[in-house]
């Protein structure tokens, strides 16, 4: 087992044990029926003899022993005893099996079973060498070339020891090279036991980290016949397989650092960027937080930043050259605010205003749209077949512009959908939403239906369901006025006379709108009195654009011409009216600098205004 090129001493048998490192030597002994009860005793006693001679224990030498025939038997493993007295007692205690010669399957229980970790073989990283002794009398009466080779290849050195009517074939194709010292024939059982000696002084190798000059630049490790460099740690062995390397621990990216890994002799730390502090985990980073040193003068806000700290101002103020102090600024001149009326400055904020008489919308932007009065408004759209699904997407879109001209709220005007065609189905109730942008989302999510035109069904249920207290409506006794506005682009196939009127009776103020198929007749009949102003046509989907403002006019009669107040232009209270929204309107474009060019404009106007003003007082 111990191969060298200076001849090691003898080693006597009685004396010193051999001086070789840990071994995992396992038996594997042919007991098949052709080995005679006398010739399987000398077998016993040659297994004995070797190991009276090796320095056996649990971090020393592990000894294992197993017989064949036709089967396999496990006569003790590795891990099973670790002294002699134990070994010797197991050994005598063999019963030979007496049957055929499967060679080739004691090997691969060898490999697969008696050299595993479980079975008390030292894990390879430890590089404690694997040994397998094969005794056998005849030839395999299997394949043991293939399984030999997978058992050198697994890392087990093979010898081969043949006694008496041994296939020499059989065993060279067993034994690891080189063939000549792991191939033995010996011609009788009687010297089998002379044999067992001159095999222990293969055993008694020599110490190659003495002999040899091995040039490890840490440390030598021997093995029977060789030996192994060893780096310490913190060190990795290079390719020469002698010299060492510092092991960088940050090479692998498994390190988990935040910023930086930094290698110190096979393990690492972590350091974090110039601002940062190393956490508690070691790992991450944290960034120092300078502003909760109270030096930092800020006017207004302290802003950490890795190198340090800086200022921030608040919205609408600007941060003054000191780096430290703010001063409002004019937001009005500086952002788009978007007020249709006046914009008005405030301290480190800006809102919008209205002309006296308006009031300013819900985006906080506009003025006066259509919400001097609050109303419960029932949208009751034809989802047929014959509108087609291009055109239904065509209808949301003005359903949608219709709730552009409204101020919704709860407490504003309230908006429910419904859509029908043969059945009739309820999209949102009047108090499921309250906002436009809410209502306007849910409305393109409305999914056609198709199939039959039953307006009259469609009317039945806004009255009955629709503007019902359960679905939002408010109570008639708060006088909130009731719209129901009915989209069709066909005849009925239901009749609707019925419901119309019920409609109108219970105080609903109904709204017909027809396009394309839409027959006049039953708009009239839907529409209220006058009829005129609550039923519109459009030949077209993609032209029924002004059917909007028809609608818009209606529904919101300060938006009319014709519904506005006729006041006479020289009545006091008009006048003063009048001056009080000119004076306003000049005021507002002299603050947007459209007047600038006329320094004098506003002063002249309003010295006429006043002379005028004058004269009529006079005159009454």
């Amino acid at each position: 087992l111990c191969s060298s090129q200076a001849k090691p001493p003898p080693c006597p048998l009685a004396a010193l044990k051999c001086r070789t490192g840990p071994l995992d030597i396992v038996f594997v002994i042919d007991s098949s029926r052709s080995v005679r009860p006398f010739e399987f005793e000398t077998m016993r006693r040659f297994m004995i003899d070797i190991i009276g001679n090796l320095d056996v224990g649990p971090n020393a030498t592990r000894v294992g022993v197993i017989q064949y025939s036709s089967q396999v038997q496990n006569i003790f493993s590795l891990k099973t005893f670790f002294t002699r007295e134990d070994m010797e007692k197991a050994i005598n205690s063999i019963v030979p099996l007496a049957q055929g010669t499967m060679t080739g399957l004691a090997i691969q229980y060898t490999m697969n079973v008696a050299f595993t970790v479980q079975e008390g073989a030292r894990p390879p990283h430890k590089k404690i060498p694997r040994i397998a002794i094969v005794v056998t009398d005849g030839r395999p009466q299997d394949r043991v070339t293939e399984v030999a080779t997978q058992a050198r290849d697994a890392g087990i050195e093979i010898y081969a020891v043949g006694i008496q009517r041994a296939d020499m074939t059989s065993l060279r194709a067993m034994a690891s090279p080189p063939l000549e010292e792991h191939v033995f024939l010996v011609e009788s059982f009687e010297l089998i036991r002379q044999f067992g000696k001159q095999f222990q002084d293969k055993l008694c190798g020599v110490d190659m980290c003495v002999e040899r000059d091995h040039g490890c630049q840490h440390s030598c490790v021997s093995t029977p016949g060789s030996f192994y460099c060893e780096c310490n740690p913190g060190y990795q062995l290079n390719a020469d397989r002698k010299t060492c390397s510092p092991i960088d621990a940050c090479a692998d990216g498994r390190h988990g650092c935040e910023h930086q890994c930094v290698s110190a002799r096979g393990s690492y730390s972590c350091r974090c960027r110039a601002g940062y502090y190393l956490n508690q985990d070691k790992r991450t980073c944290t960034m120092i937080d300078y502003c909760s040193f109270g030096n930092h003068s800020c006017q207004h806000e302290c802003v950490s930043i890795p190198s340090g700290h800086r200022c921030r101002c608040h919205r609408g103020f600007t941060l003054q050259p000191d780096g430290s102090s703010c001063r409002a600024t004019d937001l009005c001149n500086g952002v788009d605010h978007g007020c249709e009326f006046k914009c008005v400055t405030s301290e480190g904020s800006y809102h919008c205003v209205c002309p006296e008489g308006q009031q300013l919308q819900a985006d906080g932007k506009g003025c006066s749209r259509c919400g001097a009065g609050h109303v419960d408004l029932v949208m009751v759209i034809d989802g047929s077949k014959s509108v087609r699904p291009q055109n239904f997407e065509l209808v949301k879109q003005f359903v949608n512009r219709i709730v552009d001209l409204l101020e919704v709220s709860p407490q504003g005007t309230r908006v429910g959908l419904v859509q029908y065609s043969s059945r009739v189905r309820t999209e949102f109730p009047l108090n499921k939403y309250h906002s436009a942008e809410d209502i306007k989302e849910a409305v393109m999510k409305v999914e056609y239906m198709e199939k039959g035109t039953m307006t009259g069904l469609a009317l039945k249920h806004m009255v009955e369901h629709s503007f019902s207290e359960l679905e939002g409506a408010r109570p008639l006794s708060h006088n909130v006025p009731r719209i129901g506005l009915v989209f069709t682009d066909g005849r009925s196939q239901d009749d609707i006379s019925e419901w119309a009127r019920r409609a109108k009776e219970s105080g609903i103020v109904m709204f017909a709108v027809g396009v394309g198929k839409a027959v006049e007749e039953e708009l009239r009949a839907i529409a209220s009195e006058p009829v005129e102003q609550h039923f519109s046509y459009s030949a077209d989907f993609t032209t029924m654009t002004h059917l909007v403002e028809n609608f818009k006019l209606n529904i919101c009669p300060e938006e009319g011409r014709g519904e506005t107040e006729i006041r006479s232009p020289c009545e006091c209270e008009a006048l003063v009216q009048f001056q009080t929204n000119t004076v306003a309107i000049l005021q507002s474009l002299t603050e947007r600098n459209i007047l600038w060019v006329l320094p004098h404009s506003l002063a002249q106007m309003t010295a006429r205004l006043e002379a005028l003003e004058k004269q009529i007082a006079l005159k009454k």
